[in-house]
């Protein structure tokens, strides 16, 4: 594996770990959205499904070359984002707009704790990524001024 492959999955999963942000922002934005705006009720969790990414024919081809079968990645990416199907929890509200005929009101299934958790954790594998990408960068570096 070449520098450039090793920066290109550290960029990938810097991008994968962004948009997974973005997730649980929206995510957090809407723990109390009773109503879409698609007319769909509460708003649903939202949560990425993260794959491995594959090698770009060019790799390919250098891995065939150099008869290094099953050992390289291209790294990460998103390849759905999915509904998280948790059923929604009732609280009891007569008074809500949303509320149903006992008074109840569906609201979204997105639970605070489990978002915090998930941004930290995401926020921990976007620095990892980040601290490789910086560690190549200074490799390629110090390669290049070596005499």
């Amino acid at each position: 594996m070449g520098f450039n492959q090793a920066l290109e999955i550290s960029v990938s999963g810097i991008e994968a770990q962004r948009r997974t942000m973005e997730l649980i922002a929206s995510n957090l934005a809407n723990i109390n959205t009773t109503r879409t705006a698609y007319g769909g009720g509460p708003y649903r969790r939202k949560l990425s499904v993260l794959a491995e990414k594959p090698l770009s024919f060019s790799h390919e081809l250098t891995a065939a070359e150099n008869r290094l079968y099953g050992g390289l990645a291209g790294g990460v990416e998103v390849v759905d984002i999915v509904d998280d199907s948790t059923p929604f929890q009732k609280v009891y509200n007569p008074g809500h707009p949303d509320a149903d005929a006992q008074g109840y009101v569906s609201m979204p299934n997105v639970n605070l704790s489990n978002e915090m958790v998930d941004m930290i954790y995401v926020s921990k594998l976007y620095d990892a990524n980040i601290t490789a990408f910086n560690a190549t960068r200074k490799m390629m570096q110090d390669t290049l001024t070596m005499q």
